[in-house]
C-alpha cells in the first residue's frame, strides 16, 4: 500500500505536459449494475468462472476483461476469456497448479484446463522512467515498448489497455461492469477509438494500428478519426516488428472470418505493404489484374468457409496470393538465365518465399506445402497414361485442383477453364469411365505432327533399269 501512495505522489509531482498528453485521465468510472447490461454467468467458460472466483477466494481482485467482455456486451460468443488481476503471476503461479507463466515483453500466467487455456494478466501501471522502472520495462529509441512489467491499480491498467471497447471489466463478486475510458458509448456508437494519444501509443506497439483494422473490420465498426489519422503515416513502423510475430498477426487479420473486409482496410490504411511487400508492387491503379481477382475470391472464399465451419490451410492461401509474383519472377529468370523453365520456376520459387518469410515468417512446414501446391500447376495439364491418377494420388492434388480453377477464374482463360472442367469430371467419374476420358485424349482428332528424319534411300545398282 505504501509503493502505491509513493508512486501516486510522484506521478502527481513529476507529470509534465507531454506526459499529460499521452494518457487520457478518467476522473469517474461509470459502473453498469446487473440489471443493465446482457452478460450473464451462464455464457462465460466455466473454467473462467473457477479462475475468477479462486483469486477472490484469495483476496485479489480479479475481473474478466477484454474481448470477451465486449463479445458478451454485443451479444456475440467469445472465442476466448481473459482475466485481470491485482495478483503477481507468480502468486497466481501458487493458486493454481496447472498454471504456465509466458512472455518477456508482457509477463503472463496461463491456466491450463485440458484444451482450454485461461490467460491471466497482472493489472498494468504506467512508465514514469525511474530508475525502478528500467528494471521492469524497456523502451526501444523508436518509442517502441520492448519489456513492460510494471504492475498498477485497475485503474491504471484501463489506461494501458489498447481501445476503449476492450477495456471493460466484469466483476463476478457483484456482477457489475466497470468501464473507466468511456468504452460502453464508444461500443453503443460503433466506433473503434484507442485510448491515450494516438501516435504515442502506436509507436509503444505498431501492431495496434494492424488490431484497429482487424475490429473494424470484424465488429463491422468505425475508426475513430483521432485514431485512424497517423495510421498510413506510421504504417512502415510495421517493418519494426519481428516476423514470427507478424506471422500470427497476418493469420488473425486474413483467416478469421473477416478476411476480405479486412484487406479492404489494410489496403486503405497503407498497411498491405509491410506485411506484403512482393504483392503490393504488382497492384494496379484500376485493381483488376488477375492477381488482384484472384486475391480477392480467395480471401472470399476463405471467408465463407470458416463461417461454415469449414477448416482452412494458410498454405493455400499464401499458393494463391503469390501465384502472379511467382510467374513474373520465373519468366524473368528464364529469360535472363536461358535455363529451362521449370528450373527457373523452382528458383522464383525460393526467391519469392524468401522475400516473404522476411516480412511474415511463415514456417516451413507451410512453404513446403505452398510448393507442393505450386508444383502441381506445371502438371496438371500432363494426363495421358498413369500421370492423371498419380496426380489424385497426391495429398495436395485438391488444394492444387482449387488454385487452378481460381486461376481459370482469374484470367478467364478458356484452355485453362477446359482443364478445370476435365478435371473436376475425372475426379467423380467411376474407373471405366476415367479410362474412356483418358482415352479420348489419346485420340485426339488433331494430333500434333512428329517430324520424322527422311528414309534413307538404298544406293542404286550397277546395272538397274
Amino acid at each position: 500500500m505504501f509503493t502505491r501512495v509513493a508512486n501516486f505522489c510522484r506521478k502527481v509531482l513529476s507529470r509534465d505536459e507531454s506526459m499529460a498528453d499521452d494518457v487520457i485521465v478518467q476522473n469517474t468510472m461509470s459502473v453498469i449494475p446487473r440489471e443493465q447490461h446482457a452478460i450473464s454467468r451462464k455464457d462465460i467458460s466455466e473454467n473462467a468462472l473457477k479462475v475468477l472466483y479462486r483469486l477472490n477466494k484469495a483476496g485479489y481482485e480479479a475481473y474478466l476483461v477484454g474481448g470477451g467482455v465486449r463479445d458478451l456486451l454485443l451479444g456475440k460468443k467469445p472465442k476466448d476469456f481473459d482475466v485481470t488481476t491485482s495478483a503477481t503471476p507468480e502468486q497466481v503461479r501458487k493458486l493454481f497448479r496447472n498454471c504456465r507463466l509466458v512472455g518477456r515483453r508482457f509477463r503472463l500466467a496461463h491456466v491450463m484446463f485440458g484444451p482450454e487455456i485461461i490467460e491471466v494478466a497482472t493489472f498494468r501501471g504506467h512508465h514514469e522512467g525511474t530508475p525502478s522502472d528500467r528494471t521492469t520495462s524497456q523502451q526501444g529509441q523508436n518509442g517502441m515498448l520492448l519489456r513492460d512489467n510494471i504492475f498498477g491499480s485497475i485503474e491504471e491498467d484501463a489506461q494501458r489497455r489498447d481501445f476503449t471497447i476492450n477495456s471493460l471489466y466484469y466483476s463476478v463478486a457483484d456482477f457489475t461492469v466497470r468501464d473507466f475510458v468511456g468504452g460502453v458509448p464508444d461500443l453503443k456508437a460503433g466506433l473503434i477509438r484507442l485510448i491515450g494519444n494516438p501516435e504515442t501509443r502506436y509507436r509503444e506497439d505498431p501492431v495496434r494500428m494492424l488490431r484497429a483494422v482487424r475490429f473494424a473490420a470484424k465488429l463491422d465498426m468505425q475508426i475513430s478519426p483521432e485514431t485512424a489519422e497517423p495510421i498510413p503515416r506510421l504504417a512502415t513502423l510495421i517493418n519494426d516488428v519481428p516476423p514470427a510475430r507478424l506471422f500470427e498477426e497476418a493469420l488473425k487479420l486474413l483467416q478469421a472470418g473477416h478476411g476480405f473486409a479486412t484487406y479492404q482496410l489494410l489496403r486503405e490504411y497503407s498497411l498491405f505493404q509491410p506485411l506484403f511487400p512482393t504483392i503490393t508492387r504488382n497492384f494496379t491503379e484500376k485493381g483488376d489484374s488477375a492477381m488482384e481477382r484472384i486475391i480477392d475470391q480467395v480471401l472470399k472464399n476463405t471467408d465463407s468457409r470458416i463461417q461454415n465451419d469449414m477448416r482452412v490451410n494458410p498454405a493455400f492461401l499464401f499458393a494463391a496470393m503469390f501465384w502472379y509474383p511467382l510467374l513474373e519472377t520465373a519468366q524473368k529468370i528464364a529469360q535472363e538465365s536461358g535455363l529451362a523453365y521449370y528450373d527457373a520456376f523452382a528458383l522464383a520459387a525460393n526467391d519469392v518465399l524468401d522475400e516473404a518469410c522476411r516480412s511474415l515468417a511463415i514456417p516451413k512446414r507451410i512453404t513446403t506445402l505452398v510448393r507442393d501446391i505450386w508444383q502441381l500447376q506445371l502438371r496438371m495439364s500432363r494426363r495421358q497414361g498413369k500421370r492423371a491418377w498419380k496426380l489424385m494420388e497426391h495429398p495436395k492434388f485438391r488444394a492444387a485442383y482449387d488454385l487452378m480453377a481460381l486461376r481459370a477464374e482469374a484470367e478467364n482463360n478458356r484452355e485453362l477453364q477446359l482443364l478445370v472442367q476435365w478435371w473436376g469430371e475425372f475426379q467423380v467419374s467411376a474407373p471405366p469411365a476415367q479410362k474412356d476420358m483418358l482415352g479420348d485424349l489419346d485420340e485426339d482428332p488433331a494430333p500434333r505432327r512428329r517430324h520424322r528424319r527422311p528414309r534413307k534411300r538404298a544406293p542404286r545398282r550397277e546395272g538397274a533399269a
